[in-house]
């Protein structure tokens, strides 16, 4: 009995503490964005959403980073999700196991924890200064792809790998070619697992301010780009620029920049979950 009620005990415990683990970074996520919400609540209008930069925190927008956040996250999905899922089908269905493959699985898993600032500065001399495309938003879409490809392979392979192995079997057995039952059969079954790897990497690639500053992307831009070759601004380097200004009503701005930023996260991966889930229904 006095065994049952301490395990019991332990148990409340447990769950107290797990409890604790879970309400804290909550409240404080929670307080954190209301406080920014109400910071940056005098900006949010049509014209902080509409106008370009300013030298005046009263006349400052960020339509110029919204523009090239679309089309910089735009770019670098266009790269690494072709690239990241067809490694990932290469390494999961055709790779041969062994040394060689644990090696390049270690590598991959080592290059989706190193630091952003490390893609910057690897793009700075690639893309910036060996291959001549300059501060341009190629080479940003570039920089970021890299950053995002790990994740994005990860992901993919961990979705594929939990399809039943007699999905493949059967259509094998069915006549398929190797290709077919991948393409038909392993494919949209993978699909919502693949699709929640894309909103991780896009999302994390989306935030990410450090590796454009390497670059040295344009912290002040009165237009969006003209081009994948035109220099641009994006709006965590929006938000970076104001928030290093001694202003409080440039800090009111930056906040505002950040709900923008919050929204375009949210509105993001709330059309990649819808996706993930319709598939997700279909391969039911």
């Amino acid at each position: 009995m006095s065994a049952r009620a301490s395990s019991s005990r332990g148990e409340r415990v447990l769950r107290a503490a797990c409890l604790v683990a879970v309400a804290a970074p909550l409240f404080a996520l929670t307080a954190l964005i209301v406080g920014v919400v109400a910071q940056g609540a005098p900006h949010l209008d049509l014209d902080f959403l509409l106008s370009g930069p300013s030298r005046f925190a009263d006349r400052a927008g960020l339509y110029p980073a919204a523009i090239g956040s679309l089309m910089l996250i735009g770019l670098t999905a266009a790269l690494a999700v072709p690239v990241g899922v067809g490694a990932a089908i290469y390494l999961q269905e055709y790779g041969v196991q062994g040394r060689w493959a644990r090696l390049v699985e270690a590598n991959i898993a080592t290059l989706a924890g190193v630091p952003s600032v490390l893609y910057g500065l690897v793009g700075l001399e690639v893309f910036v200064r060996a291959l001549g495309l300059g501060r341009s938003l190629a080479a940003g879409a570039l920089t970021l792809a890299m950053l995002a490809l790990p994740i994005v392979i990860i992901a993919a392979r961990e979705a594929l790998r939990a399809v039943p192995h007699e999905l493949r079997e059967a259509g094998l057995a069915l006549g398929a070619t190797r290709w077919q039952m991948v393409w038909q059969v392993v494919l949209p079954v993978a699909a919502p697992g693949i699709l929640t790897g894309i909103i991780l990497a896009t999302s994390r690639a989306l935030g990410e301010a450090a590796p454009l500053l390497v670059l040295g992307a344009v912290v002040f831009a009165s237009d969006p780009p003209a081009g994948w070759s035109s220099p641009f601004t994006a709006l965590p380097l929006q938000v970076f620029q104001w928030a290093s200004r001694p202003q409080e009503a440039f800090a009111q701005a930056a906040a505002a920049g950040i709900v923008v930023l919050m929204v375009t996260l949210l509105l993001l991966n709330a059309t990649a979950i819808a996706l993930r889930d319709r598939a997700r229904r279909r391969g039911a």
